[in-house]
């Protein structure tokens, strides 16, 4: 077969700069609108209707409280709050800053999320000796080189961003009069440390070993995979099974950590036992639309000639399948905890579903990952078309943006998040940095592995 090759064009390059631009300009608008002060509520009409929800949301989340027997946990989180009040000043950015530290610590997460799934997809077909999927193998591979980028970015914005998005890094909450919640999950960050510390230190070094075992992996796997073009035979691709199976474990493991650490302590009273699963299930269904997404649009300018409808229909089935299957989690981790009406997790559903500034988001969540895809990508013919699978996975993409929003937000802006300029510049900021990392790396190497053992099945494949 005649080899193929991807070719990042000058134009192309131009195009995601100029984008790039457009992102900055857009997040420098929504910055200084921010600290003229109009609080970012681009989306949200008058900063009146902002206090009446703060009113509102103040009443709902006391009431809520209150349910609790013997209100323990109410004067708990009153004692907090009031000890910080006269300890945390100190740590108190304004608002435009916090809204920044916000929004980085959302992208961060969600491409992170995207640069991981790529290689846990590429893992899951080498694990599944899958043969349909090798035409387009290299696309997810690609996502996953920025890896390296994400954990640099995760690591240092982590000690810029920590104290306006992380309320347990707060040293005057493990002290006399404390948080006796948090004072409790202390271990959990600070082990082997005094709770308080300014050094986290098993936070930080879960972090740090996640990234390094995640990126030692991808080079270990990725070697293999190039190697094969060269020498052939089936060794290169046995030992990328065994590198995928070592890191399908670790990230079943690591994932669920890295949920609980990176989003769920932003809102460290509150838990849920199904989060990890909620989060993977948003990063996975991102994922997978992204690795289409590029996919269609190289096959519309001529590259991946082995790619055709079959394969098209196959993942359409998995972002369908999928689609299902994150909102399952979602409607589990909602009905189980809102309905039981425990105040320390209904709270969390409280604020983003009763807030105005967070309703909207709520319902367009909805909408957007399971109401869309599963009318649009419902019959036979409709995965099998790349039109429609142009039209479905940039709604996914946004659609699941949005989820990590909803999950990071409102924990760290409490009452004033707002979505505007700043949030669509950062945003156009990552995105173009993440596709021009994946697109440089894809044209570094042929688009599909001639000597993969299970190209022939890839050539064939029929349903």
């Amino acid at each position: 077969m005649t080899e193929e090759r991807f070719s990042f064009t000058a134009g192309a390059k131009k195009t995601l700069v100029i984008l790039g631009i457009v992102g900055v300009v857009l997040f420098v608008l929504g910055t200084v609108l921010s600290m003229s002060g109009g609080h970012g509520h681009e989306a949200h009409g008058e900063h009146e209707e902002t206090a009446l929800n703060a009113q509102e949301s103040a009443s709902l989340l006391a009431s809520a409280d209150a349910q609790d027997e013997g209100s323990a946990h109410a004067e708990e989180h009153g004692e907090a709050e009031a000890h910080e009040a006269g300890h945390g000043e100190h740590h108190e950015s304004a608002y435009w800053l916090k809204r920044i530290y916000s929004n980085l610590w959302v992208n961060n997460v969600y491409f992170t999320g995207l640069a991981i799934i790529g290689l846990f997809f590429v893992a899951v077909q080498y694990v599944a000796q899958a043969g349909w999927s090798v035409g387009f193998l290299r696309v997810s591979l690609s996502l996953a080189n920025w890896i390296p980028i994400a954990g640099i970015l995760m690591f240092v914005s982590w000690w810029l961003v920590r104290y306006d998005v992380f309320h347990w890094t707060h040293a005057s909450l493990y002290g006399p009069g404390g948080d006796e919640i948090l004072q409790g999950k202390a271990p959990l960050w600070f082990w082997p440390m005094e709770s308080g510390s300014a050094l986290p230190l098993f936070y930080i070094v879960r972090m740090v070993l996640f990234f390094a075992l995640w990126y030692m992996l991808f080079v270990w796997i990725k070697k293999e995979i190039f190697a094969e073009d060269i020498n052939g035979g089936v060794d290169h691709w046995r030992k990328t099974r065994k590198y995928s199976v070592i890191f399908l474990v670790i990230f079943g493991f690591s994932s669920s950590v890295g949920a609980w650490d990176w989003v769920m302590s932003i809102d460290p009273h509150w838990f849920s036992t199904l989060f990890g699963w909620y989060v993977f299930a948003s990063w996975w269904i991102n994922g997978l639309a992204v690795i289409a997404l590029i996919t269609v649009v190289l096959k519309q300018n001529g590259y991946l000639s082995i790619v055709n409808a079959n394969h098209l229909h196959d993942i359409g089935k998995f972002i369908f399948g999928f689609s299902i299957f994150w909102t399952y989690v979602w409607f589990a981790q909602f009905l189980l905890q809102y309905y039981a009406n425990m105040p320390e997790e209904t709270v969390y559903f409280l604020q983003r579903l009763e807030v105005g500034n967070y309703t909207w988001v709520f319902y367009l969540n909805l909408i957007l990952n399971f109401v869309l895809p599963f009318l649009l990508l419902m019959t036979r013919d409709a995965k099998r078309h790349m039109s429609l699978i142009k039209v479905v996975c940039p709604i996914i993409i946004a659609g699941h943006w949005f989820d990590f929003y909803l999950m990071i937000t409102p924990g760290v802006m409490k009452l004033e998040g707002g979505f505007g300029f700043m949030e669509i510049g950062m945003l156009m900021i990552f995105g173009v940095a993440f596709l021009f990392v994946a697109l440089t790396s894809l044209a570094k190497a042929p688009l599909y592995p001639k000597n993969h053992p299970f190209l022939e099945e890839s050539l064939h494949h029929h349903i």
